[in-house]
């Protein structure tokens, strides 16, 4: 036994090197045009094993700008919609890289300093529902997902510097189920954080946008119930009845759907958290806490 452990041990030390240093070659092909595709390829296909892929791409010399090029080359392509499903899987690739560099926790800062989260922007002002440009949607969702997952205020910040928002409020009402699924999931992390939901509720133009989404979506929910999205929805409806002049403008507009816990009972038989969520949605818009009177301050109650 001593002996087969002995040889298996520089055995695997030999492949993790190997593995390691194809990892790098892999990495220091992006910046060459001939070897970028595979490279993607390759990198992107392994973003889930490979530890700290994040920081050694970005600590790489010209790889964020290879990563950026894949993407701005790109933008002609997308008004009008003429990219190809190579394209597409190309660039899926290329932006999955610049999640695992936005995930990290050593590179998430500069990731934002940089502003690359913007780059992918244009991809989701494109309304073109052919597959292939719902998968760009979804993949670019994706990095903003993946960034607002870390509940981090630095992420929260930067993001409401950005038009995320109604971004994010356009795909949750034309977009496919997944798209949808992850702009709510998108919403909901900057509802929970104390200066998002703030900066939705500071105007009645802002909240009385997301509550006329929130609204469109429960309705086709009630023809097509989804239990994942629903759950998300239902959750910034929670978060929004937590601030007191939001609650008050939900006493009048909140979907009578939300009101009846029979609308949605198949979905809150498979989620008893959905239940929880309107229980507790109830008992807010129930509760006689005092609403912010203060001078300057708007109501979001319609005119």
């Amino acid at each position: 036994m001593f002996k087969l452990d002995s040889v298996q041990m520089p055995q695997q030390l030999s492949q993790a090197a190997h593995d390691h240093e194809k990892v790098f070659q892999w990495i220091v092909e992006l910046c060459n045009a001939e070897t970028r595709e595979n490279a993607l390829s390759e990198l992107s296909s392994r973003r889930d094993i490979i530890h700290d892929l994040g920081p050694m791409i970005w600590h790489t010399t010209g790889t964020i700008a290879a990563l950026l090029f894949e993407i701005v080359s790109t933008y002609q392509f997308v008004n009008p919609p003429t990219m190809s499903l190579q394209q597409v899987t190309r660039l899926c690739n290329a932006l999955a890289l610049l999640q695992c560099v936005g995930a990290h926790p050593d590179t998430r800062s500069q990731f934002l300093k940089a502003q690359i989260p913007l780059y992918m922007y244009p991809f989701l002002h494109n309304a073109n529902k052919c597959r292939n440009f719902e998968h760009l949607r979804l993949t670019s969702l994706g990095v903003i997902g993946a960034l607002v997952k870390t509940e981090e205020q630095e992420v929260i910040t930067f993001l409401l510097t950005t038009e995320i928002i109604p971004l994010c409020l356009r795909i949750m009402e034309t977009g496919f189920e997944l798209t949808k699924t992850l702009s709510t999931f998108i919403l909901q992390k900057i509802l929970m954080d104390d200066n998002g939901l703030s900066y939705i509720c500071q105007t009645y133009d802002r909240f009385s946008h997301v509550a006329l989404i929130l609204g469109k979506m429960v309705l086709a929910l009630e023809r097509e119930p989804s239990t994942r999205l629903l759950r998300h929805v239902v959750g910034c409806y929670v978060r929004l009845s937590e601030n007191s002049r939001a609650r008050e403008a939900l006493r009048q507009c909140l979907p009578d759907q939300l009101k009846d816990m029979s609308t949605f009972s198949e979905c809150l038989t498979r989620d008893q958290t959905i239940a929880a969520w309107l229980l507790l949605l109830k008992n807010n818009l129930e509760s006689v806490m005092p609403i912010d009177v203060s001078p300057g301050v708007p109501s979001l109650v319609k005119p």
